[in-house]
């Protein structure tokens, strides 16, 4: 019995057990989960014929746009569910701080339109299949599959752009980078503190390049002059 304790003990300690309790990733998975049941549904049974004819309609109300919209938006929301969950298995891997802030904002960003898709998603099947007329032999449970899951993607896929947005407030922001112009204003506004900064009393000659020698006097000419006896 205490073998067993200390086995399970240091299987919930395994790095493995503490990534997928997270709930960050159980959402993330449960998001995908969804996805997968919407659009699996749709490709599978989203599509029948009537009895009397072999040509295949959308279950939802006989509108294609209807079966067309909840399999792209699955595949696509499956897909992103996907790449999200491998950066955060290397999330730990991840050195650069900007591209660790760009997928930040990546991820509150897509959290939310997915949010609104699923939303707009849920309204517009269920109106569809509410408003269906035909009744199909088949199709019936894939329906309401995937309506019911539309509707629970909408919280999971909130919860998850909460916990971006918490994760993106706690980053410290990216630094700031002086650009060329800045740096030259800069160094223009410090030249001139600097020369205004100098004493005023200090002079300067006025010839500074002329040369200089020195002067000598010039002796007074002695003019003779011829008096007459």
């Amino acid at each position: 019995m205490r073998k067993m304790v200390s086995t399970w003990q240091d299987f919930s300690d395994h790095d493995i057990v503490h990534f997928l309790t997270r709930p960050q990733i159980i959402a993330r998975i449960l998001a995908a989960v969804f996805s997968l049941i919407i659009f699996a549904s749709l490709v599978n049974e989203g599509y029948q014929n009537l009895t009397t004819s072999s040509q295949l309609h959308c279950i939802l109300n006989d509108n294609g746009a209807a079966c067309c919209y909840g399999i792209t938006v699955g595949v696509l929301s499956f897909l992103q569910c996907l790449l999200f969950l491998g950066f955060d298995i290397y999330e730990t891997s991840i050195t650069s701080h900007r591209f660790k802030y760009a997928i930040l904002v990546l991820d509150v960003t897509f959290s939310i339109i997915w949010t609104c898709l699923w939303f707009v998603g849920f309204c517009f099947l269920a109106n569809q299949w509410n408003r269906s007329t035909h009744s199909y032999l088949l199709g019936k449970s894939a329906a309401r599959a995937s309506i019911t899951f539309a509707l629970l993607s909408v919280p999971c896929w909130v919860y998850l752009a909460y916990l971006a947005l918490k994760n993106l407030w706690a980053e410290p922001p990216v630094p700031y980078k002086r650009t060329l112009d800045e740096g030259s204003v800069a160094l223009t506004t410090l030249s001139s503190s600097t020369t205004t900064s100098l004493p005023n009393n200090i002079g300067y000659p006025e010839n500074v390049g002329a040369a200089s020698y020195p002067s000598t006097p010039v002796p007074h000419r002695l003019t003779l002059m011829n008096t007459d006896d």
